[in-house]
C-alpha cells in the first residue's frame, strides 16, 4: 500500500534552516496565540473553564472526534475540554515534527512528495519514533 502526501520543498538546506524556522515560528506563534486568546476571554468575559470555547479556534483538528477516542480508552472515563485541546495540540505538534523529518528522506530522493518510505527512514533513523517501528506494515 503506497501512500503519497503532497508537500511543498523549500530550495535551502533543510537541516541548517530547521532549528531556526521553528524557533521563529515558535516564537511568532506562541504570544499570538497567547494575545488572540486573551483577547476572546475579555470580549467574552470568559475566564477559566469557559474560556474552553477559544480552544476550538486554536486547534487543527476536531476536537469532538479526539474527545470521542479519548472515551473509548477503557481508563477513561471523564475528558475536560482543556485535556482534549492539550491532546489535540500535541497530537498536532507530532505530525508536524514527523512529516518534516519524512521531508528530508523525500528531498534526499530528490522528490517533491512524501512517500511511505520516507516515513519509514524517518521512523528508523530518530530514537524519539522508535515506538512507531512496524506501525505502518
Amino acid at each position: 500500500m503506497a501512500a503519497t502526501v503532497a508537500a511543498s520543498v523549500p530550495h535551502a538546506d533543510p537541516e541548517s534552516e530547521r532549528c531556526a524556522s521553528e524557533e521563529e515560528s515558535r516564537g511568532a506563534e506562541a504570544p499570538e496565540e497567547g494575545v488572540q486568546q486573551q483577547q476572546l476571554q475579555q470580549a467574552t468575559g470568559a475566564v477559566g473553564p469557559a474560556a474552553a470555547v477559544a480552544h476550538n479556534r486554536l486547534s487543527r483538528l476536531p476536537l469532538t472526534r479526539i474527545k470521542a477516542l479519548m472515551k473509548n480508552d477503557p481508563d477513561v472515563s471523564l475528558a475536560s475540554q482543556e485535556s482534549v485541546f492539550i491532546i489535540a495540540k500535541a497530537t498536532e505538534l507530532f505530525v508536524e515534527m514527523i512529516a518534516k523529518d519524512a521531508l528530508v528522506y523525500a528531498q534526499q530522493g530528490k522528490r517533491k512528495t512524501l512517500q511511505r518510505k520516507d516515513l519509514d527512514n524517518a521512523i528508523g533513523a530518530i530514537d524519539e519514533f522508535a515506538f512507531l517501528e512496524g506501525t505502518l506494515d
